[in-house]
């Protein structure tokens, strides 16, 4: 690509005056990357990719949405309720450990944080697809609206008592949602389990989030839904477009909002730990990361491995991982990533990323099995949590509904999530 350069001039008009056809440059690989973001994200991601192809004349990523059905890509970005199903499809993806190995490129998936790797890596370290884009869920608060109520900004709740009170003075200030939520089973069934240390499967990876802490806090939040403290958007992230909005005073969501939040200026936004319940022994203990990860397909040709591998050595390096902090606000993967970001953002821009890091180095055990990383799991537990929140069905019911019909789901017993049980209308 640099001939022109480097060539005398008597060979200079030589070429020149050389058919073009004889000049012709071999066309870069393509590497297709699919995915099934919204709008939004899939714009971000492109400029991405841009910046990348800019870099070298090799290969080229090209972005495509994911069909379902389609056999699996060069690359594959998977969200955070596909990843059980791209588990079990293992056989149809390269492990990406042996990818930069082929190509020589190192890749020390041992540097990466043990909560970054659940699901994604083997005993010895060796990942089998690249966290990349992952959160911890938080509390954001609208220090406006906190001011309007009396409450003081720089002091949010840190408990779910002190979340009543907080919802409590919101609603007779005015507002018409103190409280909301986005990912529903994320949130207040992984999150709220590991975060107040109890499971959500017992050691044979049969579900129980049926427990005590489980049952009280669904009930909680259902008695808060009656005395609209906390109003739900649904199961996505409709309610983070509430907030943005100006609409809700509080908000358990994705630590990576932040960026978008900060960025926006539209809502002067605090952010803080995920509430935990006090009167748990030991709480809090750890949250969990979750978000998407990057899959590499099986059967492909050694030229297009090898783009793969030069664009998630890319992915890796420090510099990105720090913009992927400040502007989307994901967690960086590896320690050089993290040290950077603490030295070259501004305190400001790190206030998210600091709280989401603090709730991660607790001392709760790893959890393998999240009901929110299984699609059809995740689709009964939210509709078990809507039908309490909507005071159609007692909290203990609901929580025994999702665990009954997800255990057949996860046994193979249902090929589809099971049916929900009739209910009294």
């Amino acid at each position: 690509m640099h001939l022109l350069r480097i060539l005398p001039a008597a060979a200079l008009a030589f070429v020149l005056a050389a058919p073009v056809s004889s000049l012709s440059v071999a066309a870069p690989t393509t590497i297709d990357l699919s995915h099934q973001l919204d709008e939004e994200r899939a714009e971000r991601l492109e400029k991405l990719i841009e910046r990348f192809n800019s870099r070298q004349k090799d290969y080229e990523v090209k972005l495509v949405r994911r069909v379902q059905g389609d056999s699996p890509k060069d690359l594959n970005l998977v969200t955070r309720e596909e990843q059980a199903r791209f588990v079990a499809a293992k056989a149809n993806f390269k492990p990406l450990h042996q990818v930069m190995k082929e190509a020589n490129m190192p890749l020390d998936g041992g540097k990466l944080a043990p909560e970054l790797r659940v699901g994604l890596g083997d005993a010895k370290g060796g990942l089998f697809a690249l966290p990349i884009g992952l959160s911890t869920p938080v509390l954001f608060i609208n220090k406006m609206a906190f001011r309007k109520a009396g409450l003081d900004p720089e002091k949010p709740p840190k408990t779910w008592a002190e979340m009543l009170k907080a919802a409590d003075k919101l609603f007779d200030a005015g507002s018409t949602c103190p409280y909301t939520t986005s990912w529903p089973s994320w949130v207040h069934i992984d999150n709220l389990s590991s975060w107040n240390g109890v499971e959500v499967s017992d050691a044979k990876g049969r579900l129980n989030f049926n427990g005590l802490v489980q049952v009280k806090h669904t009930a909680m939040l259902t008695t808060w839904a009656k005395a609209r403290f906390f109003i739900y958007f649904g199961r996505r992230d409709e309610a983070d477009n509430r907030f943005v909005a100006g609409e809700c005073g509080m908000l358990t969501s994705s630590s990576s909002l932040y960026g978008a939040l900060h960025e926006s200026r539209k809502v002067e936004v605090g952010v803080s730990s995920l509430p935990y319940h006090d009167d748990v022994p030991g709480a809090p203990q750890q949250t969990l990361a979750g978000g998407y990860s990057l899959w590499v397909g099986a059967g492909q040709k050694p030229a297009e491995y090898k783009g793969v591998a030069q664009f998630v050595s890319f992915l890796m390096e420090p510099d990105l991982q720090v913009e992927f902090s400040a502007v989307a606000g994901f967690l960086p993967m590896t320690p050089a990533a993290r040290a950077a970001a603490g030295s070259k953002l501004l305190k400001a821009d790190t206030a998210g990323l600091n709280v989401a890091y603090a709730q991660l180095q607790g001392p709760g055990a790893l959890r393998a099995l999240r009901v929110s990383e299984n699609e059809r799991v995740r689709i009964i537990t939210e509709e078990e949590l809507e039908a309490a929140w909507a005071g159609k069905t007692p909290a203990k019911q609901a929580l025994d509904n999702a665990v009954q019909r997800g255990n057949l789901v996860l046994s193979g017993a249902s090929k589809a999530p099971a049916p929900a049980p009739q209910r009294k209308k």
